[in-house]
């Protein structure tokens, strides 16, 4: 049943619908120029992604040199990099600080705020937003168009909302439980809008692995090791899992190994066990030790490697202990590890794919359906995992805000 509320629309001047990253950066700049601006969520709270993601670390950006910062965002770099020079890393940082923060650069080169979680910040900026004059409206689930309106489910009934302008900043397709669960792709599709296949970004790989290695090793971290694929070697850690490997060294590669999956049906994720010894030095060390001393104890001896490296050694290659030094050296410095498939988009980090570049303007407005912006994962972009996710969502957003300030001076004009 419709709420009583329906038979008259409500309007507002500036909707906003995604009350993450992307869509409350919006809202600042416009609020700022004194717009009237409502934010939407489907969730009873906002944020809540961005909350999660920053319990134990919220990864605001990163130091590196800024060409090469930009460089991350592959394809998509060209397009994102007016935006970013824009709303670049360090002025991420100064807003930030200017909320609180007090932002420190870690070893790695990555930017945290202080206290090393999300919830001051997020605290701080929605004061801020609410001293503006932004409001909020929670438990607002988008549903689509009606006569140029948006229309939501609400906890009181089906509403529809009318408009000057409006941003849709609802986030790609991961973590589902957080609201950005992708529907809006069909949504706008259907308004002739074109969108990318939105996959999994940031994510791990089904490995086939036998009952009793799973059964013994699951959870178990392999550090100091180096991966290689299609987009180069990069030195790390990452997990075992129950249903293949994840973490931060598979990040590094994910899209890489996800697009040569799903170009050849196949492919190998290449792991060096030793990164600080050559194949040279290891085969020697193994030639050296007597025969009598065991397969477990040579790989100890000679290459320090034991434990889940040593037992991944054995799933990957049964026979390796029957192998020469040379061989045993070679699959200790390029083990291939074959990948099955992707693990599901709900469980990545981020996601890839999204509306089609060409189907926005310079200022973010969707050609297709004038006074509709969009931002942050919504568009076809992705990026690792270092700080560049967030950075590119505030700048995207803060670039559409101006958008739509620019096209309401005009009309006003």
């Amino acid at each position: 049943m419709r709420g009583a509320d329906e038979k008259t629309p409500m309007k507002v001047g500036i909707a906003i619908v995604g009350g993450g990253p992307a869509g409350l950066a919006a809202a600042e700049i416009l609020a700022t120029e004194g717009h009237d601006v409502h934010v939407f969520d489907a969730m009873p709270s906002f944020g809540r992604k961005m909350l999660l993601a920053g319990k134990t670390g919220l990864n605001l950006t990163h130091g590196e040199a800024y060409e090469t910062f930009v460089s991350r965002y592959g394809a998509a770099a060209p397009r994102l990099r007016a935006t970013l020079d824009v709303f670049s890393p360090q002025d991420v940082i100064g807003w930030a600080d200017g909320l609180g923060a007090d932002c420190f650069t870690g070893s790695s080169g990555r930017v945290f705020p202080r206290a090393m979680k999300a919830s001051p910040l997020m605290r701080a900026w929605l004061g801020r937003l609410s001293e503006l004059g932004v409001q909020f409206h929670a438990r607002h689930r988008w549903t689509g168009f009606s006569n140029g309106a948006l229309c939501f489910e609400s906890s009181s009934g089906d509403k529809i909302v009318s408009f000057d302008a409006c941003l849709l900043a609802l986030g790609g397709a991961s973590w589902p439980r957080m609201g950005s669960d992708g529907a809006w792709a069909g949504i706008l599709e259907a308004e002739g809008v074109e969108i990318s296949p939105l996959k999994p970004a940031n994510c791990g790989f089904d490995v086939a692995w036998s009952e009793s290695f799973r059964g013994r090793f699951a959870g178990a971290p392999l550090k100091s090791v180096a991966g290689t694929s299609p987009a180069g070697t990069v030195q790390g850690e990452f997990v075992i899992s129950r249903h293949g490997i994840e973490g931060s060294l598979v990040y590094a590669h994910s899209a890489a190994l996800r697009d040569a999956l799903e170009h050849d049906g196949r492919t190998e994720f290449l792991l060096d066990l030793a990164p600080g010894r050559s194949v040279t030095r290891i085969a020697g060390d193994l030639s050296r030790l007597p025969a009598k001393v065991s397969f477990s104890n040579r790989l100890r001896k000679a290459a320090g490697i034991e434990g889940v490296k040593a037992a991944l050694l054995r799933e990957l290659v049964p026979d390796i202990s029957a192998g020469s030094p040379e061989k045993i050296a070679g699959f200790i410095k390029a083990l291939p590890i074959p990948l099955v498939r992707s693990r599901p988009i709900a469980e990545a980090i981020s996601s890839a794919g999204g509306i089609r570049w060409a189907a926005i303007d310079e200022a973010y407005m969707l050609k297709a359906l004038p006074g509709v912006f969009v931002a942050g994962e919504m568009i076809d972009w992705e990026a690792p995992t270092g700080g560049y996710l967030l950075t590119a969502c505030f700048a995207t957003g803060r670039a559409a805000g101006r958008g739509i300030a620019a096209r309401i001076r005009a009309a006003r004009a």
